[in-house]
């Protein structure tokens, strides 16, 4: 019974870690949005240029899908998402010393790279254990903390006269404390974060069969979908509100924190939701509030409350995708996958706000949220694939 109750808190431990990492991948990429702005006018960029800066982290994210399987497998999830957070904390504190818009595109890599390592490694271990539905809502709801308190941190630093550099600086030493946390457990062989990711073939192996899977393909492309609609809200939203519609810094600022406030209670509901109504149907309600509340806000410029309910509607799909991906494959396809997955939803990330900041360059940024619509409608048919596929070969 001790021994029981000492590996329960052991793995509590690591369960702790790793919603730590979640909350700061969380404030490093929800701050972007707020302070996109000041960094289009200190450079001298437009909508569309500054998307350099989101394209540079597709390079990134695309060597984390390839090779954290491949990390993880050989050198277990602690030194690898302990490389992730030494490879974010150094990209942040590059955003925050240099002066050369250069040497930003090029740190974009850097950051894409780490935050899809976390991102992976994190993923993999909550899902292995499918006995409870809460820790994924949790884990996600975590980074929904993080999201939220970026913008709202961003928004508070520039009212009291902060320029984007220097609240690019306290980010860094915010998300440098979670490398502390994942060296301890590196020097001390904590084993929850080791023994995940063992298994009888090779993570080459498990990658490829994981890369050809029809199930994993598509999961991938709504992921990548998911996550390029998230991000796309949450970095252009803002300029949306006080550029396009002359809401004031504050209320557009703080509308952005109350998006991420929405996602956080739904991914604090994920459990709840997944328990009554189960996974799948969860995903479809969710998509349908999602369209409905899009539409709102594309064709309602003055509803700005909207947005939280549109964090909301997004926060149950990203877990619930993640935890069915262990009932879809094969066990020894689950961190292969789930690499995969998250990897490829971080690429989204970076590769639809890019899409939209081209588009709205040439047709105004007044356009986004009629450009994001079409994205939740694309998503719900994939979802639909999957739910018949998943039943056709029950």
């Amino acid at each position: 019974m001790r021994l029981q109750t000492r590996k329960h808190h052991q793995l509590w431990i690591g369960v702790a870690l790793i919603f730590y990492s979640f909350v700061a991948i969380g404030i490093a990429e929800g701050g972007l949005g707020v302070l996109l702005p000041s960094i289009l006018q200190t450079y001298n960029l437009t909508p569309g240029t500054v998307t350099l800066l989101f394209i540079s982290q597709v390079t990134g994210y695309a060597i984390a899908a390839t090779t954290t399987s491949l990390l993880t497998h050989r050198f277990g999830l602690a030194k690898t998402m302990l490389l992730g957070a030494i490879m974010l904390t150094s990209a942040l504190s590059l955003y925050a010393s240099t002066t050369h818009w250069t040497v930003m595109i090029a740190t974009g890599s850097l950051l894409g790279f780490g935050i899809g390592l976390i991102d992976a490694g994190g993923n993999t271990f909550i899902a292995s254990d499918q006995r409870n539905a809460n820790l994924m809502g949790l884990l996600h709801a975590f980074y929904g903390v993080g999201a939220l308190s970026g913008p709202a941190l961003a928004t508070t630093l520039l009212t009291f006269g902060m320029e984007w550099r220097q609240i690019y600086a306290v980010i860094a030493t915010i998300v440098s404390l979670s490398i502390a946390g994942l060296l301890w457990a590196v020097l001390h062989r904590y084993t929850p974060l080791q023994q995940k990711f063992t298994g009888e073939n090779s993570g080459r192996s498990n990658l490829a069969a994981a890369a050809k899977n029809p199930i994993i393909i598509i999961s991938a492309i709504l992921l990548a979908l998911y996550v390029g609609t998230e991000a796309g809200i949450g970095n252009w939203a803002y300029t949306v509100q006080h550029v396009s519609r002359g809401i004031s810094t504050q209320i557009s600022g703080y509308s952005v924190a109350g998006y991420w406030v929405g996602l956080t209670i739904g991914r604090l509901s994920f459990g709840q939701l997944v328990n009554r109504l189960g996974a799948n149907r969860t995903i479809t309600y969710s998509l349908v509030l999602l369209i409905v509340g899009l539409f709102v806000w594309w064709q309602i410029p003055s509803a700005w409350l909207i947005l939280p309910v549109l964090g909301f509607a997004l926060a149950t799909i990203f877990p619930a995708v993640m935890w069915l991906t262990p009932q879809r494959v094969d066990r020894a396809m689950v961190p292969a996958s789930i690499g995969i997955l998250a990897s490829m939803g971080s690429v989204g990330a970076a590769i639809i706000p890019t899409g939209i900041g081209w588009i709205a360059d040439r047709a105004g940024i007044g356009v986004i949220p009629g450009l994001i619509l079409p994205l939740a409608i694309v998503m719900f048919g994939l979802h639909r694939w999957l739910v018949n596929h998943a039943r056709s070969h029950a």
